[in-house]
């Protein structure tokens, strides 16, 4: 990839960025739940859900624990987890549920969050559990959900409490904003966040690749199972469709364009290539290792054979004995993160909001579906 072309995106990405207000990416720390604090009060949830020997206290505190984990993971809001229907709005085997069934007649449209294998595997444990059942089983799992939305408050904020966070941090409405927080802050691409919440997505420049609905549906998906199954060491995640396809003698070069108009180049062996049935169009995710990602400072001149050449600005960095890692935001809002020496680090004097170049070679990207 030519450094030109990731230079002008990143002039595209800006201006979208700009556009799009990216509110959810910069939250008041005060105001929002970190990853840290969102683990902490799940198990809260889960531990309080569990402890009761009475059945009907059980029933009472599963009841809670559900609608917990559905505004956790979905980012929806409260009044939307109340009015579900498990039995008409959660297809378990296709793995999505649906908002906004009930309101069809008010000329609101529908909207289809898909959930991971696990969480729906929960959900269906946590509907089918004994001690949910009260008269009709069909009657008592339409009726779960029914709850009244001051009693849910109460105890979201009883948990938050008993976590040491301040209980207004335990809202429905602030769970939803950590969640999309967290989300951009995995990665996930700014439009495949507002969909799943349930925000008006942005149109895309004629400088960005056209995805549709069903691409950011698939974006969404595929970022639920890693999220779930979290199966990679990898840092750094981009998600995209093929561009490009250039196949070798021995390898071959892969271009994807990202959501926010990034190009990343990788090559592969031929191998792989038919291994992964890749071709134009389809949606991938690239990643790459920290260790992989180097930084030079903006404005200076740009001598090296990266391919993949960005232009950010140094959010965090962590200093150890022997390496230092940097967090680094590049301008649609995605953190890089990159793992060097302790030597290197002071030889760049890299310190939080100056402005650098993130490079890393087409090789040292891993593509996976």
């Amino acid at each position: 990839m030519k450094k030109k072309d990731n230079q002008s995106s990143n002039s595209a990405s800006v201006k979208a960025q700009n556009f799009h207000g990216r509110i959810l990416f910069e939250p008041d720390r005060g105001k929002c739940l970190d990853a840290l604090q969102l683990s902490q009060l799940e198990q809260s949830f889960r531990d309080w859900s569990d402890s009761p020997s009475r059945s009907d206290v059980r029933f009472s505190r599963r009841r809670i624990l559900l609608i917990f984990l559905l505004i956790r993971y979905t980012g929806a809001k409260l009044s939307e987890v109340l009015s579900l229907d498990p039995l008409q709005d959660i297809d378990f085997e296709k793995q999505f549920l649906l908002f906004g069934r009930t309101h069809e007649e008010s000329g609101r449209s529908q909207r289809r969050v898909d959930l991971s294998a696990t969480l729906c595997h929960e959900i269906r444990q946590i509907i089918t559990d004994p001690s949910l059942r009260d008269g009709s089983h069909k009657d008592a799992l339409q009726k779960i959900l029914n709850v009244d939305p001051g009693f849910v408050r109460r105890k979201f904020y009883e948990r938050a409490e008993a976590c040491g966070i301040a209980k207004q941090l335990g809202a429905p409405e602030i769970l939803r904003k950590s969640r999309a927080v967290e989300l951009m802050q995995n990665n996930m691409p700014l439009p495949a966040v507002q969909m799943l919440l349930g925000h008006s997505t942005p149109n895309l420049t004629s400088s960005y690749v056209s995805f549709s609905e069903d691409d950011l549906q698939q974006v969404t998906k595929l970022f639920m199972e890693r999220e779930s199954n979290r199966r990679t060491s990898a840092r750094n995640s981009f998600f995209g469709k093929i561009e490009r396809v250039q196949k070798g003698d021995i390898q071959t070069l892969v271009e994807l364009m990202t959501v926010s108009g990034h190009l990343v180049t990788t090559v592969i062996t031929n191998g792989s290539l038919e291994r992964l049935g890749l071709k134009k169009g389809m949606l991938i995710t690239a990643e790459v290792k920290a260790p992989h990602v180097t930084l030079q400072k903006s404005g200076n001149e740009i001598r090296c054979s990266a391919d993949n050449i960005f232009r950010g600005a140094v959010q965090r960095v962590i200093r150890g004995e022997i390496n230092t890692e940097y967090i680094v935001q590049i301008s649609d809002g995605t953190e890089v993160c990159s793992l060097v020496t302790s030597e290197s680090a002071r030889r760049l004097g890299l310190e939080p909001g100056d402005s650098v170049w993130v490079m890393f070679n087409s090789f040292a990207v891993l593509l996976s579906e």
